[in-house]
């Protein structure tokens, strides 16, 4: 069981972060993020996701041209900003990765199935890097305003990864917080059946 002060960390006082501290996000810091979100599991140990960490002036100023004027200077000011993209050929990864059975053929014989479960757990490895990211101290801001096909074109071209949602990473300024709202209670949002 996790303590008080980790699932403060995680999920009770974690916040979207929109303004960021000058303290820089090192490589030592980003593998081991990935080296935690990796382990999440994902249908078929499929693991779809793909991410490009943006940290170089020149990567940001590649990003730039994507973002919406409501992202573009939290964006810049950021130390990270993560493309959490989908590899839609996934499929061809699961010889290497679920090796007991030839799970490539489900997917191969399915577009849309693949194509659902590509999605589906690309964006649930997206969510375990913002825990695994809040997990090692930093701060995180997930978003969803840009141009996907901007984005696309200066980072997957040629490729067959497609961008889900960006996301911000540093030590997050308290200055930049909006007030804590409101969320759906119980009775609101489950059901037992």
């Amino acid at each position: 069981m996790l303590d008080a002060a980790a699932l403060d960390a995680l999920f009770l006082k974690a916040r979207t972060q929109n303004k960021w501290k000058p303290e820089p996000v090192s490589e030592a810091q980003i593998r081991r993020i990935y080296d935690i979100l990796c382990q999440g599991p994902t249908s078929a140990n499929s693991s779809p996701a793909r991410f490009v960490f943006v940290m170089t002036p020149e990567g940001k100023e590649k990003l730039r041209p994507a973002l919406s004027s409501g992202n573009l200077d939290k964006t810049m000011a950021a130390p990270v900003c993560v493309i959490i993209g989908t590899d839609m050929a996934f499929y061809e990864k699961l010889p290497q990765l679920f090796p007991h059975t030839d799970a490539r053929s489900w997917f191969t014989s399915s577009p849309a199935l693949a194509e659902e479960t590509a999605f589906r757990n690309g964006t649930l490895q997206g969510a375990y890097l913002m825990l695994a990211a809040r997990a090692v101290g930093l701060d995180v801001g997930a978003m969803s305003g840009f141009d996907k096909a901007k984005v696309d074109e200066a980072f997957f071209a040629g490729t067959s990864i497609k961008s889900n949602f960006l996301c911000n990473i540093g030590h997050g300024d308290p200055a930049g917080l909006f007030e804590k709202l409101p969320r759906l209670p119980f009775e609101e949002a489950c059901t037992i059946a």
